[in-house]
């Protein structure tokens, strides 16, 4: 997105404190021609170096991310700028002031709770660890919220706000015991230690990672906008996050490029038409490489011993499906967000519509065929 807006004429700069970024090759500072990187999101050394500089909550990774970004904003109000701005949080580990936990959890006391990235009852998490993680969790969502209204405080102070379209959305969202899981996904170290029990890896181990199924807890997440010409409006129609590089580009006064999978919502946003996609697809990046080692979440090795399932949404219907001979499900969206009641064997019928949606949808996006080969039927 950088790069493309380098072509516009954009200033461009991010901001960010999420620890993957420009550590070990993964170079998601290119194209900008500028870039922040606010320490202590990481664990060891780092981390704890960090933190011990910590004397008031402004110290604290997010504010320290958002007040880096409101900075350069004044530096550079008269220039027609594109600021990518990351906190990481509300990622664990979860160590937001404790005033705001207190405000979820009356009598929190300190606990540091880590997830398990395990099943609950295998993982032995009490109802009092997924009280305060969940309470930690909303924490320091609180923290990113007090710190990302300044930043718009300040854009509306420098009089931006009438020349300036502000995205605000986010990446995945976390289980805390729904559907059995504490965590984001299910992966083990030596094939027996849940994370909660081992905080990090020894240097050189391989970690496995196992099935997830993908519910809206984890699927559905915030997509918000301000645009100074455009009506304020709610939409309901299906979108990706891969829609936001053309929708930004196109917002920027130029033309989507034509060789990705990502569509401009420009024409849902101008009211020209309420449909923009008839179906979405959540997968896992490895959803494809069962055996492969990946280090797609961090730069952890694991090996791939289950295929998560995919997610495919398609009306008011979810469909939960890995591969031929797997266990799927099928769960109304509307009715049951909770995903607490399979329909699978009441609907067959709808369950080979969607199948098959998937299937085209794989088509059209140029899976290879040797992962489309053991989807093609259920």
């Amino acid at each position: 997105m950088a790069a493309y807006m380098n072509d516009l004429g954009y200033l461009t700069c991010g901001v960010a404190d999420n620890p993957f970024l420009l550590r070990n090759g993964y170079g998601y500072d290119r194209g900008f021609q500028d870039f922040f990187w606010i320490k202590g999101q990481r664990g060891g050394a780092e981390g704890v170096d960090t933190k011990s500089t910590w004397t008031s909550e402004s110290d604290r990774c997010a504010p320290q991310t958002f007040s880096t970004a409101i900075d350069w904003i004044e530096r550079h109000q008269d220039e027609k700028f594109f600021l990518y701005v990351e906190p990481w949080d509300p990622h664990e580990p979860w160590d937001a002031p404790d005033h705001y936990v207190k405000q979820y959890l009356p009598d929190y006391e300190g606990e540091k709770v880590f997830p398990a990235y395990w099943d609950v009852g295998d993982a032995g998490v009490t109802e009092r660890d997924l009280e305060v993680a969940h309470a930690g969790y909303r924490a320091e969502i609180t923290v990113v919220d007090q710190w990302f209204g300044k930043l718009i405080d300040r854009l509306d102070s420098l009089d931006l706000m009438k020349d300036t379209t502000v995205l605000f959305a986010s990446d995945h969202g976390f289980y805390f015991g729904e559907h059995g899981i504490f965590g984001k996904r299910r992966f083990l170290w030596d094939k027996k230690i849940p994370q909660n029990q081992q905080r990090i890896g020894t240097a050189g181990q391989t970690g496995y990672y196992y099935s997830c199924p993908l519910h809206q807890e984890l699927t559905r997440v915030p997509f918000v906008m301000h645009h100074p010409r455009l009506e304020p409006r709610q939409h309901d129609c299906l979108l990706s996050l891969c829609d936001l590089l053309p929708t930004m580009v196109e917002l920027g006064g130029g033309t989507p490029p034509d060789d990705i999978h990502g569509k401009s919502l420009v024409p849902v946003l101008e009211g020209n038409t309420q449909q923009h996609r008839d179906i979405v697809v959540s997968a896992d990046a490895d959803a494809h490489m069962m055996r492969d080692i990946s280090k797609a979440v961090d730069d952890v090795p694991r090996l791939i011993l289950e295929t998560c399932p995919s997610t495919i949404c398609y009306g008011e219907w979810e469909f939960i499906y890995a591969r031929e001979g797997d266990p799927h499900a099928l769960y109304h969206r509307f009715n049951d967000p909770d995903h607490k009641h399979d329909l699978a064997k009441d609907h067959p019928e709808i369950v080979a519509r969607l199948h098959a949606k998937y299937v085209d949808w794989m088509d059209q996006h140029g899976v290879p065929e040797a992962s489309k080969a053991v989807r093609r039927r259920l």
